[in-house]
């Protein structure tokens, strides 16, 4: 079914989203509160759009199913940024926004304009500027290696492909991953709390008001169209709503704990679960209906739609069997209120799929194959770039391949390596690899057809021993000979024991210039805005870490910024 024919009757509307709700006269209708701008999903983008729109002078109201965060605040807190901020200034970075457009447009490709990704690009430096005016913390210390994720005491990295041969015969590699500092232990979990928080608190001290676990159900429109107001379910706030924040806490914590794939993990599910279904309880016993005026628009930014499964199933079956990253919240709700007034939207299935392998730069430095036995990565990319070849190309299917040298030293590697990734690379080693003392027994272990393994190998050997670049450009002090004996290990997107983590990229169409969502017809629907994972952006084609953060700003910041314009503009 195309998303031309659905609504919220429609057996694959899957979204407790409702039809709009129409009303002849805004000034008629009976509102319970209002303000200038409504900002449905406080993550992000909702808290960017936020303090854009209070620095413009304009009344903001944010509700959010918790108490605001989404995926951002959960995230491990990287911010995309270069063309010189003031961060790389301080490490020494030489970067500009036109060397930050050469590499990215190798990863958006056609996605968005390129006049938006130039914008992008030389606003950046600005926007980082902005972030740390509201109080976000960054740090120069400037870790030089290629990894998924920098060491402790380390805030500025490559934490893209630019340290790949092929990228950089078209832009010079520059870092431009900024992780929020924070001081105390070190946790690659929710320290996108260290950029969230800071702007709730700015956004709290200028006049944000809140509405917590509040949920927006419909739209409210005029009868032209134009969108006016949204109608929300209110819990109301005391002993209730306490005890159902813990609930949903304590849910999300258990559900989260494992990878759904993982041994245990489907207890973990199931008692996460009964909490949640308690908290489901006390949401239909005693929400509240409120509807709130929007003077100047409303503002969808409630994330992606990564854990509405059947959602998932639908639009992007290729990453179905991929493991959920971000919140339970990601619905897709905000979408679903977009197409509920005619939206449109575009890349539903653009997922982006984690695939790491360094470190341990061992595993990288071996070789991963498909199904059929052939090579079809450099294994040293980004692990979005490679988990992105792997279920486009080769049916979600892959294989890494060692020698007891490598495996050797990938034990060594990761020993030293930060907790999660340490153990991720030992369940792999220790859990998901098999031993074969040559390689016709290896291709045996997965099915793999041994002429094509064998001639995979050759070909990289052959690379190995004449101190070549591969044929998929992986540097030459990269491509490591493997001699026998051989370890395999499983990891597919639907390996056990390695996860491969996933986030969808796809959403409602925008105005490029203004953050207004576009109907069929490509015209904007009045009052109506959209960013973050709600939108397409930025990240929507393929994903380098932090890009989405940094889109979510860029977006949000785009939609403050553009309310009173287009008011004057249509003389309304």
């Amino acid at each position: 079914m195309l998303d031309t024919e659905l609504n919220p009757s429609s057996d694959l509307w899957l979204s407790d989203v409702e039809a709009p709700q129409i009303i002849t006269d805004p000034n008629l209708f009976k509102w319970d509160d209002q303000a200038d701008l409504v900002i449905a999903g406080l993550g992000g983008a909702g808290i960017a759009a936020a303090n854009e729109a209070l620095d413009q002078g304009l009344s903001v109201i944010g509700i959010d199913k918790t108490t605001g965060g989404g995926s951002t605040a959960k995230s491990g807190g990287v911010y995309y940024a270069g063309g010189g901020t003031p961060i790389q200034k301080e490490a020494g970075i030489d970067d500009s926004p036109e060397n930050m457009f050469n590499y990215l447009i190798q990863e958006t490709g056609d996605i968005i304009k390129e006049s938006t990704l130039k914008k992008f690009c030389e606003t950046s430096a600005e926007n980082t500027q902005w972030l740390m005016d509201n109080g976000v913390k960054f740090n120069s210390s400037y870790y030089k290696k290629k990894s998924s994720y920098p060491d402790a005491g380390y805030f500025l990295y490559h934490s893209d492909n630019s340290l790949v041969p092929s990228y950089m015969e078209n832009a010079k590699p520059a870092a431009r991953g900024h992780r929020g500092w924070e001081e105390g232990p070190f946790r690659p979990i929710g320290v996108g709390g260290t950029i969230y928080y800071p702007l709730k608190k700015s956004a709290l001290k200028k006049g944000l008001r809140l509405y917590t676990q509040t949920e927006a159900r419909s739209l409210v429109i005029t009868e032209t169209g134009k969108v006016v107001g949204i109608k929300v379910l209110v819990l109301p706030s005391g002993k209730i709503a306490d005890k159902h924040k813990q609930l949903m806490s304590k849910g999300d914590s258990l559900q989260m704990l494992l990878p759904p794939s993982y041994p245990g993990a489907s207890l973990l599910q199931f008692i996460g679960g009964l909490f949640l279904k308690r908290a489901e309880k006390i949401e239909r016993n005693h929400r509240q209906v409120r509807y709130i005026q929007a003077k100047k628009g409303v503002c969808l930014s409630t994330g992606g739609f990564i854990f509405n499964r059947a959602m998932v199933k639908e639009y992007a079956p290729k990453y179905f069997a991929g493991m959920p990253l971000g919140t339970s919240n990601d619905q897709g709700s905000g979408i679903r209120l977009g197409q509920s007034v005619g939206g449109e939207t575009d890349h539903m299935d653009r997922v982006t799929a984690w695939r790491f392998l360094n470190p341990p730069l061992a595993f990288a430095q071996g070789m991963v194959v498909n199904q059929a036995g052939k090579r079809f990565c450099n294994e040293m990319v980004y692990g979005a770039t490679l988990g992105d070849a792997m279920c486009e190309n080769n049916e979600g299917k892959a294989y890494l391949v060692l020698d007891a040298a490598l495996y050797d030293e990938a034990k060594k590697q990761a020993s030293v390596a930060l907790p999660f990734q340490r153990d991720m690379a030992r369940m792999l080693m220790y859990f998901n690899s098999r031993k074969k003392s040559t390689i016709g027994d290896l291709a045996k272990v997965y099915g793999i057809p041994e002429e094509g393994l064998i001639a995979s190998l050759e070909e990289y050997n052959q690379s190995a021993q004449n101190k070549m670049p591969c044929k998929f450009g992986k540097a030459a002090e990269d491509v490591k000979e493997l001699k026998g004996p051989f370890y395999i290990m499983d990891i597919s997107i639907d390996s056990k024991l390695a996860p491969l983590t996933t986030l969808t990229l796809g959403g409602l169409k925008v105005n490029e210039e203004t953050g207004e969502v576009l109907n069929l017809e490509g015209k904007e629907i009045r009052g109506l805005y959209a960013a973050g994972r709600t939108a397409v952006g930025v990240c929507s084609n393929i994903y380098v870490s932090g890009l989405s953060i940094a889109d979510c700003i860029f977006s949000g910041r785009r939609i403050g910024q553009n309310l009173d314009i287009k008011e004057v503009k249509n003389g309304i």
